[in-house]
């Protein structure tokens, strides 16, 4: 029997279709869908679920009070499975089998992959003949042309992927571990440190610094409104900035009535076809167009494995010679595209652009097959659209603009427009996203004069710099070397979820900026792309068969004791840095009562409020969700002068809830609406939430009947009954009338 593993159960029965004579036949082997086909030998595809093992440390290490964190460098990973289904499913497929093909997706994780699915098979058939196919993208002729000829398995390839394991885990296990203890940041808020992570947040907390202690410098800008033949055009003057208010009052003031044409230049542009489709180009593309960089590489994932297009985590900038260019053109003759496939086919000859990079692991990113938009969500279309215009592109001509430089003299000051119009598309045509809009005056000529209709002179400042957007932290990470094609979506994904950063652009919040200052001052390594790049290079190093990955693991135990010396030395002044930046984050603003901070707190059940610092004095709080992160934001409320706050949920984006004291009192209004249409409660008992024991525990202080529950200190009833404070007020709020 010949056992094919893919990557995904979607691969497999796809791959299944491809390779049957006909339609094969589904199978549940120990609850796991399989697909036959053959008849003297019978073939049997499989699909995983990406890993099915994971590491992880032995069970005596995860006690974080009594293991140091500096014990996990050391310690020796086990492999566990994370799927007994499908482990179970390939040991009793392994046992039969005499051949098997692993067919997962040809990179370091995906041979990775396909490495741990083939030990689990030799493990119960030791002698099994295997082998590896590979392709880039799952259509008809590329999953039989790689069936036909199939290759060797590349063990230093994941060998690499598996190192990337083993340092990622011991490096984030370590010093998440003691960051979270040296903070008291413990359970599900625990503070989040990864070898990667760390200086991909630092680069977005450097910036925030360099925005906050920016000074605005003040300057001034002069336009002038002309007309010709009925048509207003605005041209400003030749310095676009003033930096004396008395010299831009001055040129204001010599402003006439009439403006010379002095000179007239004409000229034409050519804007460069843009080349292949890489990973980071593509998230690029997809973020412009709104998708963030993890929506647009799962969605390229789902059409990678539909078929729709080629595999979507590459390097590579340049089409290589065993794809057939006019052919994948040929397709789209028919169809959305046929306009635009037309055009292309009738050229004497198709030469794509190229990129810098070259790599022979996978093509740059192409349309593979032909896809209907009723076949396809419409997400997923407008990222299949946009691979297949950007494929269109590569084959076209440079656009062309043409640019029209102009200036006025009015009373011997001079005024400058630029103007420019697209007059020959040539690759935007196919690709029209982001374009710039023509910028037109009317006809023009030198030594003409045309009236001044107005004039206007704006204040302005200088802006900070402005804050990365997700496209743009990517291509910083990739020229850092920080992560993988594979890997740079999922970190940003994971600063979201970690509550380091919110928005896009990203903002840092105040526990970043404690991670970040704290690493920053008494442990940089981590924080600097250096260390990460080197382990990079290392990796790759691994792939090519040049270094072992025993060497490389060594190393990055060895730079990591390094860190955690720095560490120890440092751990009261990292612990008092972390705590003091913690305590930012949870700052709200000013009481309005006592003038004292007001901070996200939690009640001894633990509930959470905003309460003042004041307390016991001052009891002023606001209620806050009961579940989610709080974000406390920079922008505060017109009328209260309070932090507006996000909210961010386990997997959903945060949302905004604004001015708290504003919500608050939102709330209370609709309370009293409800109030008006319910009758009042005649006796304690008849407040929701109080029974027999809570009411025995009021009589006790004194307290029997309802006016005398709503006249009374909230914080008194608390002492004396041990009843939580929020709930008395909550008992008051809804007696109030």
């Amino acid at each position: 029997m010949h056992l094919i593993i893919a990557e995904k159960q979607i691969a497999a029965r796809r791959i299944a279709s491809i390779l049957s004579p006909k339609k094969p036949q589904k199978k549940r082997i120990s609850g796991i869908d399989s697909y036959e086909f053959g008849n003297d030998e019978k073939t049997i595809v499989i699909g995983l679920s990406g890993h099915i093992v994971q590491l992880d440390f032995p069970p005596a290490y995860n006690n974080w009070q009594k293991v140091e964190a500096k014990e996990l460098v050391d310690a020796e990973l086990i492999i566990t499975p994370t799927h007994a289904k499908i482990v179970s499913a390939l040991k009793k497929l392994g046992k039969k089998a005499t051949k098997v093909t692993i067919a997962t997706d040809y990179d370091r994780e995906g041979e990775l992959i396909g490495v741990e699915a083939l030990n689990i098979v030799k493990g119960v058939n030791e002698n099994i003949e295997y082998e590896r196919a590979v392709y880039s993208a799952i259509t008809p002729a590329a999953i039989k042309e790689a069936f036909e000829n199939t290759t060797k398995i590349d063990f230093n390839l994941a060998d690499a992927g598996h190192s990337r394991q083993v340092i990622d885990l011991v490096w984030g296990a370590s010093l998440t571990r003691f960051i979270s203890l040296a903070s008291r940041r413990l359970g599900k808020q625990f503070l989040s440190v990864g070898r990667v992570q760390s200086p991909t947040l630092a680069l977005i907390v450097d910036r925030e610094k360099e925005r906050e202690v920016f000074v605005p410098a003040p300057y001034w800008e002069i336009y002038v409104d002309l007309v010709k033949n009925g048509e207003n055009f605005k041209v400003r003057h030749k310095k676009t900035r003033f930096w004396e208010k008395e010299e831009a009052d001055r040129v204001f003031g010599v402003i006439g009535d009439e403006a010379l044409v002095s000179s007239l230049e004409t000229s034409t542009k050519e804007d460069k076809t843009p080349m292949p489709f890489n990973t980071t180009e593509f998230i690029r593309a997809a973020n412009s167009i709104g998708f963030t960089p993890a929506n647009a590489m799962r969605i390229a994932e789902s059409l990678y494995t539909n078929g729709y297009i080629s595999y979507p985590r590459t390097d590579n900038t340049v089409y290589p010679s065993t794809i057939d260019l006019r052919e994948q053109i040929e397709m789209f003759s028919k169809g959305h595209f046929s306009e635009y496939a037309k055009k292309l086919l009738a050229k004497k000859e198709l030469k794509p652009t190229k990129g810098k990079k070259e790599t022979t692991d996978h093509p740059p990113i192409f349309p593979a097959s032909v896809a209907k938009k009723s076949q396809l969500k419409e997400d997923e279309w407008k990222v299949y659209e946009l691979v297949v215009r950007r494929f269109f592109a590569t084959f076209a001509e440079n656009a062309e603009w043409e640019t029209m430089k102009v200036s006025f003299d009015i009373n011997e000051e001079e005024f400058r427009a630029n103007g420019s119009r697209l007059v020959k598309p040539g690759w935007r045509w196919y690709y029209p996203y982001n374009a710039p809009e023509d910028r037109l005056f009317p006809a023009l000529e030198e030594g003409e004069i045309l009236p001044v209709n107005d004039k206007e002179m704006l204040d302005k400042e200088t802006n900070p710099p402005g804050r990365y957007g997700q496209g743009r932290l990517i291509k910083m990470m990739e020229d850092m070397a920080l992560g993988t094609k594979a890997t740079r979506h999922e970190i940003i994904s994971k600063l979201y979820s970690r509550a380091y950063v919110h928005g896009n652009p990203l903002q840092p919040t105040q526990t970043a900026y404690a991670v970040v200052e704290g690493l920053e001052n008494y442990a940089p390594t981590i924080t600097r792309p250096d260390m990460t790049s080197t382990l990079e290079e290392d990796m790759d190093r691994i792939a090519e068969g040049n270094i072992s990955e025993e060497k490389v693991l060594q190393q990055s135990r060895d730079m990591l004791k390094d860190v955690f010396k720095e560490l120890e030395e440092n751990r009261e002044k990292i612990s008092e840095s972390l705590r003091e930046g913690l305590r930012k984050d949870k700052i709200i603003g000013k009481c309005p009562d006592c003038g004292c901070d007001l901070i996200v707190r939690r009640s001894r059940r633990g509930s959470r409020f905003i309460g003042c610092e004041g307390y016991p004095d001052c009891t002023f709080s606001l209620p806050l969700p009961k579940s989610g992160h709080i974000l406390v934001t920079d922008k505060t409320c017109d009328k209260h002068s309070l932090y507006h706050i996000k909210v961010k949920g386990q997997k959903k984006r945060a949302w905004d809830l604004g001015c708290p004291y504003c919500n608050y009192l939102e709330w209370k209004e609709e309370q009293k609406k409800e109030k008006a249409a319910t009758p009042r409660p005649e006796k304690i008992s008849d407040i929701p939430g109080i029974g027999k024991v809570t009411e025995e525990k009021l009589n006790s202080a004194g307290i029997s009947t309802v006016d005398e529950l709503e006249n009374s200190d909230a914080n008194e009833i608390s002492k004396t009954t041990n009843i939580p404070l929020g709930k008395i007020i909550r008992w008051q709020e809804a007696v109030a009338y």
